[in-house]
């Protein structure tokens, strides 16, 4: 039993992602004037026919509930970064090398959205399952290894050549 109106099924899974399709549809349809200046009404209307259609499409509406719950996470993990990385950049001394973490920043965000990918597809388990369950699965975490020691490899010697005399 729900105990407030923001825990119901109804305002869930319907009002707050046609809220949600309608606000961005309409915010995208006044700021790119695609019908033409002053036309709020026709942008209104619009934007709430693609709402009430988004609503009632089950898997894009999951996805979307997928999504947001990721990115409410991930607003709170980027912000805890950025903080930590204020901290960690303050004053006339940084105790890190900015390009570096711009690459360890850049490389986490990136396996994060596959993984990201693969879980608001709700094919994680089948995925994992299949990468996990074969016979060649470690030949393929091997090759994968390899892969990753050459690519630092490269980068570490292709960032400072050997100076010859």
């Amino acid at each position: 039993m729900a105990d407030t109106i923001f825990q119901t099924p109804v305002f869930q899974e319907f009002i707050l992602p046609f809220l949600l399709v309608f606000i961005i549809a309409f915010a995208l349809l006044e700021k790119t004037k695609i019908l033409g200046e002053g036309k709020k009404t026709l942008n209104a209307i619009i934007a709430f026919v693609v709402g009430v259609v988004f609503v009632t499409a089950v898997f894009p509406k999951e996805v979307i509930t997928n999504l947001v719950l990721f990115l409410t996470i991930a607003m709170i993990v980027v912000f805890v970064v950025l903080f930590l990385w204020g901290f960690i950049t303050e004053g006339d001394t940084e105790l890190i090398n900015p390009k570096f973490m711009k690459w360890v920043l850049i490389i986490g965000v990136g396996i994060g959205f596959l993984f990201l990918i693969i879980w608001i597809l709700t094919t994680q388990t089948n995925f994992l399952g299949w990468i996990s369950d074969r016979e060649w699965t470690g030949t393929f975490w091997t090759n994968i290894l390899f892969v990753i020691v050459i690519a630092v490899a490269l980068a570490l010697v292709l960032k400072n050549p050997a100076k010859s005399s």
